[in-house]
């Protein structure tokens, strides 16, 4: 049993929470708040009466095994990196750092201490991303990728009325391209690797946050488009491009739908069976890699690459945070 405390009170932790009670060697063992109130309020929720509003009480605690940092962006690296010298495995929501040299910083300090440090890019871990992994080689030579989410927040709203929450703050290391936009480059990096060509562009809104974006890439006889946005929907699926035809991919964070329409007319419809809540299967991950004793590398080296476009996507488009200082 693997005794997790969770950083973050907040909506996403909820869902989090739903999907981890259902792994078996899962176990609730704290809440952390900066707020002891708020903490037993959450965690009576779920039965947990052990709360921290102190991290490094948390980060010595022989009560705890793990932790899942929910946290702004811009908190991430700071908290894991304390969590991880505290030996406290770490599955850290996307996305993971702020900038390649937070992540670095965070993988260094897993190693140090012979821990695991997981990114909880939910998309990748489930059954969803693998069955477009087994099936890819049916359309035959890929040619052209098109990965898009686009999502119109309701937080988009409040920031037209002048309320500047997280999501739409560069304070916290946020925007469209942190909160949304990584959901398209990380299983992009996961299939087909490093881009040798990155050229970007945005809509930026009036605080400089970017709230809608395009990158194009290129990789030896492939194009791709990635399309996000948090303030327009998009009702068009993802699709990979072959030789042979067309994969056709419905939400790419969350893969339900899955079908293949060939050069010659057939439609093959891909069986895609899952939990409803996929953030099961990260929990599943990092529970396996703590209990075999295994290191995360084979899953950090996609959050390098990740981060390394983010990084080259803000460079171009000047989008800094106060985190690359």
């Amino acid at each position: 049993m693997v005794r997790f405390a969770v950083i973050g009170t907040n909506k996403i932790t909820d869902g989090f929470l739903n999907a981890a009670m259902l792994c078996e060697d899962f176990k609730l063992a704290a809440v952390y708040s900066r707020s002891k109130e708020k903490a037993l309020e959450f965690g009576s929720k779920y039965g947990v009466t052990l709360v921290y509003d102190d991290l490094d009480e948390l980060a010595t605690s022989n009560e705890i095994d793990a932790v899942y940092v929910a946290s702004p962006n811009s908190l991430h690296a700071s908290q894991s990196i304390k969590m991880l010298n505290g030996k406290k495995h770490v599955l850290c929501e996307k996305t993971i750092a702020s900038n390649i040299k937070e992540l670095e910083a965070m993988l260094k300090a897993a190693d140090d201490n012979g821990v695991v440090l997981l990114e909880a890019m939910r998309p990748v871990f489930d059954p969803g991303f693998k069955a477009i992994q087994d099936n890819l080689h049916k359309i035959g030579k890929v040619r052209r990728l098109t990965f898009q989410y686009c999502q119109y927040s309701s937080r988009y709203d409040n920031f037209k009325n002048g309320v500047i929450e997280n999501a739409f703050n560069p304070k916290f290391s946020n925007g469209a391209l942190m909160d949304i936009g990584v959901y398209c480059i990380h299983p992009m990096v996961k299939l087909f690797g490093m881009p040798k060509k990155i050229v970007a562009s945005a809509i930026k809104l009036e605080n400089g946050v970017d709230g809608a974006g395009t990158i194009l890439v290129e990789y030896d006889g492939i194009q791709g488009e990635l399309l996000y946005s948090k303030i327009t929907n998009s009702k068009l699926p993802s699709q990979i491009q072959g030789e042979k035809g067309c994969m056709i991919i419905k939400e790419i964070p969350d893969t339900r739908e899955l079908s293949i329409i060939y050069n010659n007319g057939e439609t093959e419809e891909i069986e895609i069976r899952k939990h409803s809540n996929n953030m099961y299967y990260e929990v599943e991950e990092i529970v396996r890699l703590i209990n075999s004793k295994e290191n995360a590398h084979k899953h950090n080296q996609y959050s390098v690459m990740e981060v390394k476009i983010m990084d080259e996507v803000r460079s171009q488009l000047d989008i800094k945070f106060p985190a690359d200082l």
